[in-house]
């Protein structure tokens, strides 16, 4: 790839990364996450090609002669798979590098590694990345030693799964259900961790059956992303306690993958994503103005 040769430039570094308001501070987010992309799957291929087949007898016993087919890419085992994002992004969103990758979560840290040197990540003063709560994700980012000075749990993910288990337990409508789940959520955001995490143990006691289960899902939810939620700090210093722009860089660069009936090979998936990250990326004019001839 252009990008692997160094003969694309990133679209934005540390230096473009400035706190508003605060000349000589840097900080720079980053987010990974995953999207399903549709694909052309091999029992597909062969339903396709066993047509293509008979029409080409058909038009070879009346007499014409046609070129030998092509060999076929092989296709896909499913008929989705996911492609990981890497955003490197500043607290406006004004600058950002989107990278789109077919490779496989355990392929994705050389990637992720070899982007944040190109933006020179580590010269942020406050590296933070933003993530929803998969584990792999978290994972990544630890492996890849990135010096992150801040890990936080997408807000709105720890959000939905409160109130998930406010519906698990209250029902859908209930008042008071509803009265919990906002003081909980208002517990997590400005008073912190211990608190929410002692509400919640409390909480969860006064049911029984399938709402205890939910309640205690929930629980060993919170309990395993502890040191991604430390939300007042995140307030009070004014960072993002949200992956928005990750979430949008995965669906603004998946939408010419994604329109009603697309399917794709894996490798042409792949090129595409490539040329929506140039445009993601405001590199779309540049990149093409290179590949012009010199002028005599």
């Amino acid at each position: 790839m252009l990008r692997e040769r160094e003969l694309i430039a990133p679209a934005m570094t540390a230096a473009d990364c400035k706190v508003p308001g605060e000349r000589k501070r840097v900080r720079m987010y980053v987010g990974v996450d995953g999207v399903m992309v549709p694909m052309v799957t091999e029992q597909e291929k062969q339903k396709r090609r066993k047509k293509v087949v008979q029409k080409r007898r058909r038009v070879e016993r009346k007499g014409r002669a046609l070129r030998p087919l092509l060999p076929r890419a092989i296709g896909s085992d499913q008929p989705y798979k996911e492609f990981k994002a890497v955003v490197f992004y500043d607290e406006t969103n004004t600058h950002r590098h989107v990278v789109l990758s077919r490779s496989k979560r355990t392929r994705i840290l050389p990637l992720l590694k070899r982007e944040a040197a190109r933006v020179k990540y580590d010269a942020a003063d406050e590296r933070i990345a933003n993530v929803d709560g998969a584990s792999w994700i978290a994972n990544q980012l630890h492996d890849a030693d990135l010096r992150l000075t801040g890990l936080g749990l997408d807000f709105y993910h720890l959000s939905q799964n409160v109130q998930r288990a406010r519906r698990e337990t209250y029902g859908d409508e209930n008042v008071e259900g509803r009265k919990w789940a906002d003081e909980l959520i208002h517990l997590f955001k400005h008073a912190g961790y211990e608190r929410a995490y002692e509400t919640l143990s409390v909480w969860r006691t006064k049911w029984r059956g399938r709402k205890r289960a939910a309640a205690t899902r929930l629980l060993n939810y919170v309990v395993e992303r502890r040191d991604m939620t430390n939300y007042p700090q995140f307030v009070k210093r004014g960072r993002q306690i949200g992956s928005g722009p990750t979430e949008s860089s995965c669906k603004t660069s998946t939408t010419r993958l994604k329109r009603s009936g697309q399917r794709w090979n894996r490798r042409s998936a792949e090129q595409v994503a490539a040329l929506a990250n140039l445009h993601d990326n405001n590199q779309w004019e540049a990149f093409w103005a290179s590949q012009l001839p010199a002028r005599g």
